[in-house]
Formats: C-alpha cells, sequence, structure tokens
C-alpha cells in the first residue's frame, strides 16, 4: 500500500534515527495511513479511500461527498 493519504496529500518524511553514540542512519517518517470504506449516496456505492488519520477526521467534518469532491478536483480516480 502507497503510504500517502488521498485527502490531505501527506506522504512519508525522511530524517535520521541517531544511536547512543551518535551514529547518524536514515529513516522513514511513515503518516498514519488507514483503507476505509464509505457509503456515497449520491452514486449509490461504497468507496474505498485510503487516507491518514488527519484525512479520516477531515472527512467526519466535511463529509463524504466534499471529500471525494476535493480528491476528484487534485485528478485522482475514486
Amino acid at each position: 500500500m502507497s503510504a500517502h493519504c488521498q485527502l490531505t496529500g501527506r506522504r512519508p518524511g525522511f530524517g535520521k534515527s541517531v544511536s547512543h553514540s551518535h551514529r547518524r542512519t536514515s529513516r522513514r517518517f511513515d503518516p498514519n495511513i488507514q483503507r476505509k470504506r464509505y457509503w456515497l449516496a449520491s452514486e449509490g456505492r461504497h468507496v474505498r479511500l485510503t487516507l491518514s488519520a488527519k484525512g479520516i477526521k477531515t472527512v467526519d467534518t466535511i463529509g463524504i461527498e466534499a471529500a471525494v469532491a476535493r480528491i476528484r478536483a487534485r485528478g485522482d480516480k475514486v
């Protein structure tokens, strides 16, 4: 599963792990990605979205119809 949110666009961040001896190695900070299924009443079907935790809260606030409209406006297929 790709580690990016379809709604907010959050992607992994990159940085360094620093050990006790201060040796630095590369690491990746992944967003909290979940696959969630919503009922899209206007189309009479379910849609499955890959969302971050923040994206799920945004859908709860603005509604699934507005969220799908935002995703489609960016050019992503739903």
